[in-house]
């Protein structure tokens, strides 16, 4: 298929997925329901608790999918030494603020399961990186690691409803109601002192490693791990791309390690979200590691727009009475470089066009030429 007929949305998929394809991904597909109980149980990790159900004829309750790696998670089986390497483009169903209701979101992503490693680590964020570039120039992956902060958390020596409030901080970026809620509860003033100084501490990893070495309470390991990947990255020139900041925080009973989220130039929420999700495994009774990623592509509406702000490239006018031949022709003249034509007596009401012309005799004329 030319991609110039294609529309904004169905030209960023096939651009994903010849991506995901490139580097030995295998698509996933999915039916459009699963059992109720896959998500009752795993509530927490959805984006919405909001879930469309209805009774099959068997009399299982059944869902609307919500999302996409559960249903993977659950349809594998662990293997010494494997990796499974997926990516899907497949709808879920959730409710959106902006519609008040429920809608079909479109949505693509890459899920690495199994012996995952370093080197798994670095492809996802480096796929990551790739799918934002496919979608704007103008981006960038934040990225977190939830070790580091689950260690100075730890540090505060808080119970579990202070812990949920001062992760809800540090994802806000509110280090002055942070102080308050750990001194109202008698944390340690060192750890309280360490955990805003984390909170506040975001930008390039060439500026933020140094700061996060010379804290004692951030473990060794983790900031290790995130300057080798950040490294490779740096490495394939995609440096620039990356953002290390410590409110990306992830639901910390399903999220571990390495976590991120990325954004593009004109969209106010993030568009990509991923990390690595050993906790989910273990919930689900796998033993396999995981990581992976999703490209919301429902929040990409403006680019969309803007990429379709015509119909169809070229309008073509005919006289009644000009031959068929002669108008199939010039039709298919006009299309030859995969972009769109429509012969017409008139213009239709309201139809955008990029470029107006006239058939005379077997010749084209521009009657009217848009950018």
């Amino acid at each position: 298929m030319e991609t110039g007929t294609m529309k904004y949305e169905e030209r960023l998929v096939f651009a994903l997925r010849a991506l995901y394809r490139r580097f030995g991904y295998r698509q996933f597909k999915m039916r459009k329901f699963e059992e109720y109980d896959l998500y009752a149980r795993n509530k927490d990790f959805l984006i919405s608790d909001n879930i469309i159900t209805f009774t099959d004829l068997n009399g299982k309750l059944m869902a609307l999918k919500p999302d996409v790696t559960l249903s993977i998670v659950r349809s594998g089986t662990d293997a010494d030494g494997g990796v499974q390497k997926v990516y899907y483009n497949e709808t879920v169903y959730r409710v959106s603020a902006a519609a008040r209701g429920f809608r079909e979101m479109a949505q693509s992503g890459v899920e690495c399961i199994g012996a995952v490693d370093d080197f798994c680590l670095a492809e996802t964020l480096m796929l990551a990186v790739e799918s934002l570039r496919t979608i704007s120039p103008d981006c960038v992956l934040d990225v977190s690691h939830l070790d580091i902060v689950s260690a100075l958390v730890d540090a505060l020596g808080v119970g579990d409803d202070v812990r949920r409030d001062v992760l809800k901080c540090i994802g806000e970026k509110n280090p002055h109601e942070l102080e308050a809620l750990c001194r109202a509860a008698g944390a340690d003033a060192g750890a309280i002192a360490d955990l805003k100084q984390l909170v506040q501490t975001s930008g390039a990893p060439a500026q933020v490693l140094p700061a996060l070495k010379a804290m004692d309470r951030a473990p060794a390991a983790a900031v290790e791990q995130l300057e080798t990947l950040t490294a490779a990255l740096d490495a394939l020139g995609l440096g620039d791309y990356l953002r290390i900041d410590f409110s990306v925080v992830g639901d910390m009973r399903y999220y571990n390690g390495v976590v991120f989220k990325g954004f593009v130039s004109g969209v106010p929420a993030g568009v990509l979200s991923g990390g690595q999700y050993d906790k989910l495994m273990r919930k689900m009774r796998r033993s396999a590691r995981a990581v992976g990623f999703a490209v919301y592509l429902d929040q990409l509406e403006r680019f969309s727009s803007e990429a379709e702000d015509y119909d169809v490239d070229t309008v073509l006018l005919y006289a009644p009475g000009t031959s068929a031949t002669a108008l199939l022709r010039a039709v298919r003249a006009l299309s030859a470089d995969g972009r769109s034509v429509t012969a017409q007596h008139t213009v239709p009401e309201k139809l955008r066009f990029r470029r107006l012309v006239r058939l005379d005799g077997d010749e084209v004329k521009i009657i009217e030429q848009n950018a």
